[in-house]
């Protein structure tokens, strides 16, 4: 008769409390989306200019180049551009009402790794949006606009098709520039090690080359520009890991 007693007071929260908790945690983030969206959406056209720009590369005038041959193209342009802009905006509190919701169920020193690596996890990503932005984005466009001339085709490119290529592009470039973060993460916590991660370097070599093709369009160019950089993180999270290792065993137990 004594259990829910010793539970409450062990810390330990109920299931129905935990639902409680998820439900809310799920409506914080819903509405914050929400709010990021309308905050976004009367500066879609900002964006989409900016997505344009790297289109100078295969032509003069990259805001009169793509066309809509849809009624409601360009509302489903903005709808989309406010979406995912929304969801950058929103994004940091997205990751508090989830961390809240999380953290109790971590132990301490996990608790703290993640907190260490959230600051990292936002430099990387924004690192990966620009570099796809600045040096990727431009050459998957010239080398798509190369391939029609090569072919004989001329290149009329609607905005919808150019989205669906150059976004997933650009967040796929700053997601996977989070396995540094994921990696050492997980290696400061114990669960792997960098002789592990060395061992199976040639699966994470063909697990980029999978990453690549699934995340990015369905072109060669565009795989290897993100499964690039993608075994080059690799590399360095070994090392970051290794790292790690070295000063964890130097200090005194």
């Amino acid at each position: 008769m004594s259990m829910p007693d010793d539970a409450d007071s062990s810390g330990v929260k109920p299931f129905l409390e935990h639902l409680e908790d998820l439900r809310w945690t799920v409506v914080r983030c819903a509405v914050a989306l929400l709010v990021g969206v309308c905050i976004a959406y009367p500066f879609a056209p900002n964006v989409l200019r900016l997505l344009s720009r790297p289109l100078s590369s295969v032509t003069d005038a990259p805001d009169q180049f793509l066309r809509s041959l849809e009624v409601g193209g360009a509302f489903s342009v903005s709808l989309r551009l406010a979406g995912w802009t929304g969801l950058l905006l929103s994004s940091p509190f997205l990751v508090l009402f989830i961390g809240r919701f999380v953290f109790p169920g971590l132990f301490e020193h996990e608790r703290r790794t993640v907190a260490r690596m959230f600051g990292f996890a936002v430099v990387l990503f924004a690192g990966g949006l620009i570099l796809g932005y600045a040096y990727a984005l431009p050459v998957a466009v010239k080398m798509m606009f190369a391939l029609h001339g090569w072919m004989g085709v001329r290149a009329e490119w609607t905005i919808t098709n150019y989205l669906a290529f150059s976004v997933p592009l650009l967040i796929g470039f700053g997601l996977v520039f989070e396995l540094p973060v994921v990696l050492v993460a997980l290696g400061r916590m114990g669960f792997i090690t960098a002789a592990q991660l060395r061992q199976r370097r040639r699966h994470a070599i063909v697990a980029a080359l999978v990453i690549g093709m699934v995340m990015t369009p369905p072109d060669v160019v565009s795989q290897v520009l993100m499964a690039t950089p993608l075994i080059g993180l690799y590399e360095v999270s070994i090392w970051l890991v290794a790292l790690g290792e070295r000063r964890a065993k130097s200090v005194p137990a």
